[in-house]
């Protein structure tokens, strides 16, 4: 994460490179903290990947771990998944909205948060969001921030993409005013995570 600019993250992937106005993240499941601890430069910070115990998942559960997180300390970043049917029956916003708000109710420290914007059925599919769909849940989602947080929270918060990402589509993506970086699954495990970059 490099605020108050954009960002990029991959999950329990190794690559990447050394910039001084850069931090690195690595998040390994936990079991493989301490060794990823142990493998890595010391400026790459290691994150825990999960920190609940049960297996499914929930807007409670997400809303309890969000809580026990920022109690203890933590930075969060609080995913908002959304799946294919929410888009095609037109109530991405109602569900956006209502994941947003089970974790505000327990924030009280907003510059520990990043929210990050899952379309769940563009990951691993043929079915792609367009920047401009990214575009669209993330105006609304600093909108609904603005209306039922505050007005600095909203310009503060970062916003990050979480769909499918490549060397061609970060550059329109990070081009849209309200997407603020990016967190990376698959791509991360390529040569082109290197040609990644959040900065316009």
């Amino acid at each position: 994460w490099h605020p108050p600019g954009s960002s990029s993250r991959g999950s329990w992937k190794m690559n990447g490179w050394k910039k001084t106005d850069t931090e690195v993240v690595c998040s390994p499941p936990t079991a493989y903290i301490d060794f990823t601890q142990q493998k890595l430069d010391p400026k790459i910070a290691v994150p825990a990947q999960n920190g609940y115990k049960v297996t499914n998942g929930s807007d409670e559960l997400i809303e309890q771990k969000v809580a026990h997180a920022l109690a203890e300390g933590l930075g969060v970043i609080a995913c908002i998944g959304k799946k294919l049917h929410a888009r095609e029956a037109g109530i991405t916003e109602k569900v956006v909205f209502e994941q947003t708000k089970v974790i505000t109710d327990k924030v009280k420290d907003w510059s520990k948060v990043i929210l990050a914007d899952k379309p769940v059925w563009d990951i691993g599919t043929s079915k792609t969001a367009t920047p401009q769909q990214a575009q669209e849940v993330h105006k609304k989602l600093q909108g609904w921030l603005k209306s039922n947080v505050s007005d600095a929270v909203a310009q503060s918060t970062h916003i990050i993409y979480e769909g499918s990402v490549t060397r061609v589509t970060c550059k329109e993506l990070v081009s849209q005013p309200d997407v603020d970086g990016f967190l990376l699954g698959g791509s991360s495990l390529k040569s082109e995570f290197m040609d990644i970059n959040a900065k316009q």
